[in-house]
């Protein structure tokens, strides 16, 4: 679908990597595009969950304000959060800028997307083998049926506004865009593939790149969403003293405005090291509270660590694994390379039916190399310091670190050892890749 009175191959907004766009500007922008939304309409915002750092408490107010100004008829809010546990409201108000909710009368309920609650979706649709052999490769040969959030069906909503940021990923090669619908508010069965079909194309030739199979297919899947589309996508980081700065935003087509971002993206979440180092130290970003989302650190520092060094993970705040998938984890024997784990799921139809904690294994692993015996292992070694236990490393393969026997100290001398602080934000990479 075309945004609303923007032709879906263009997105107006503005920014670039020395860019700091003020609430005016981003404001400006936000308007711009809403005038266009027809008096009346009846409007779902698709918004990022708590695990996401972004600045949609900074443009929903602005797009609260002008809905209402405009006459629209209804203004909800849906969680994007995947397969994610749900915020709590004071989490959902603060997400979306509101501290007095009787400063928006527009606004309507905000709702938790519930991803594995048959009655909370609705199939609109499949995406035919032929489409699905050719957008990946002959990796996936199958039809997929394209199961959302039923808020999403058709007739529910005249409009529907994307709120988030892009940054590299390790499944889509940059987040935002058509991934707020799937898998953002999809079904098992999407999610699962798509995550999957990141890990068989390898997480070094998806993630920071913009041209996907991965991308390719979850935009196919978003065109059989029947309400016109408005993607807000912005770029942002924080300073020192954690101060959000929005580098870029723009607004318009899910492709377009993803593309634009991500152009701005690529200059400003990938660091460039020229050189690999034998030991990184990995200081997780305080945001990730499991490794579900902490396997960042191992993301998105994977290439510039050498074959048979170490990564250390120093993430004291780190209790578990995964509070959704937790068991799944140490059930399926822990993270190991893509060669073992496509083993793993041919011979075992559970996994098969858990093809997202599939590539969660592998992606964590991020890498394999063939070691003196012939057996594939992973690339490089991975010391957990968290608050898990050391029994409980053993069983998922990672080595274990007393995080309060570790000292930043130690490691800050040694030329071999590159320490990253806030890891799992961006991406490093030893030289630019090529798309």
């Amino acid at each position: 679908m075309n945004s609303v009175g923007i032709n879906g191959k263009t997105a107006i907004g503005s920014g670039s990597p020395d860019s700091d766009l003020d609430n005016a500007e981003m404001q400006q922008i936000v308007e711009q595009v809403l005038e266009a939304v027809p008096r009346g309409s009846r409007v779902l915002a698709i918004i990022p969950d708590k695990t996401r750092d972004d600045n949609t408490h900074i443009l929903f107010p602005f797009a609260a304000e002008i809905l209402e100004r405009n006459g629209a008829a209804k203004f909800d809010a849906l969680v994007a959060q995947g397969t994610h546990s749900p915020m709590t409201e004071a989490e959902k108000f603060a997400k979306i800028g509101v501290t007095d909710r009787n400063a928006f009368p527009l606004l309507g309920d905000i709702y938790d997307h519930r991803w594995d609650e048959p009655t909370e979706l609705v199939t609109i649709g499949e995406l035919p083998a032929g489409q699905v052999t050719q957008i990946t490769g002959g990796l996936f040969t199958e039809s997929i049926p394209l199961a959302v959030n039923k808020l999403a069906a058709p007739d529910r909503y005249d409009v529907i506004l994307i709120f988030g940021a892009t940054v590299p990923h390790e499944v889509a090669g940059f987040a935002g865009g058509a991934k707020y619908f799937f898998p953002g508010i999809a079904g098992a069965e999407l999610t699962h593939k798509t995550h999957w079909l990141a890990a068989l194309a390898t997480i070094e030739s998806i993630i920071g790149r913009i041209e996907t199979p991965t991308r390719h297919l979850i935009e196919a899947a978003a065109d059989h969403i029947a309400a016109e589309v408005v993607a807000f996508t912005s770029v942002v980081t924080r300073n020192d003293d954690d101060r959000l700065r929005t580098h870029a935003l723009f607004a318009g087509g899910y492709r377009s405005s993803l593309r634009r971002a991500a152009e701005v993206s690529r200059l400003v979440h990938i660091k460039y090291t020229g050189r690999k180092y034998r030991r990184v130290v990995a200081l997780l970003d305080e945001h990730y509270e499991d490794l579900w989302l902490g396997g960042k650190a191992s993301y998105r520092l994977g290439a510039v660590i050498e074959t048979g060094g170490e990564l250390i993970i120093y993430a004291p705040q780190l209790r578990c694994f995964s509070e959704t998938h937790g068991e799944d984890i140490m059930r399926f024997g822990g993270y190991a390379p893509i060669e073992k784990i496509k083993d793993l799921v041919a011979n075992s139809g559970e996994l098969q039916a858990n093809l997202c904690v599939a590539a969660h294994l592998a992606h964590v692993s991020y890498a394999g190399r063939t070691d003196d015996k012939g057996e594939f292992v992973p690339k490089y070694r991975i010391k957990l310091a968290s608050q898990i236990d050391s029994e409980t490393c053993r069983r998922v393969n990672l080595e274990y670190l007393d995080f309060r026997n570790f000292h930043i100290a130690d490691y800050q001398n040694d030329p071999d050892t590159l320490i990253v602080a806030r890891a799992g934000r961006d991406l490093y990479l030893v030289e630019p890749a090529t798309d």
